[in-house]
């Protein structure tokens, strides 16, 4: 009974993860921003395909996750940029092992 609890604990952290992870843009946005912080326009240009309206769902999203962090200057026009926290730069190796396991499968 207990390795079934366990089974479904880890299922639902996982799950949890793939809620504020799984988008479609997710990884990629913060592939992009593991080189360093970056304004809005360069997101947009590093993220080929995306929209400005997904771009700016998905940068929400990762800010209200505390994965990245947005700061806004008070410039005219105004200008944003956004960098990952201690939490998403975390995700690092996750990536990088995502990476090598779709050059090895797919």
């Amino acid at each position: 009974m207990e390795a079934k609890k366990n089974t479904v604990e880890k299922i639902c952290e996982m799950q949890t993860a793939l809620d504020i992870l799984g988008g479609k843009w997710t990884f990629l946005i913060i592939y992009a921003l593991l080189d360093g912080k970056k304004r809005f326009k360069e997101l947009e240009r590093a993220v080929t395909g995306i929209n400005t309206r997904m771009l700016v769902k998905e940068l929400k999203n990762l800010e209200d996750h505390q994965i990245l962090t947005r700061t806004a200057f008070a410039t005219v026009p105004p200008t944003v940029e956004y960098s990952l926290t201690d939490k998403g730069r975390d995700l690092e190796a996750t990536m990088k092992y995502l990476y090598k396991w779709t050059k090895d499968w797919m």
